[in-house]
């Protein structure tokens, strides 16, 4: 149930960063490079928080 809030909270404060970062007027080159980016991390948080790749970079969440 932990990991699950955890992952809750990471998502949101993603989806948050995803948003403010897509009103920035970049040109298109970079912005694709940003999406993929995102989409990268994306999939990093995911595998961290279950626990598939270890995830030191990502704080421990203690509700």
């Amino acid at each position: 149930m932990n990991v699950l809030i955890s992952l809750i909270i990471y998502l949101v404060i993603f989806g948050l960063i995803w948003w403010l970062v897509s009103m920035l007027p970049l040109p298109a080159p970079v912005a694709q490079i940003v999406r993929v980016l995102f989409i990268i991390l994306l999939i990093l948080i995911v595998l961290s928080v279950f626990g598939i790749i270890p995830g030191g970079y990502l704080p421990r969440l203690n509700l």
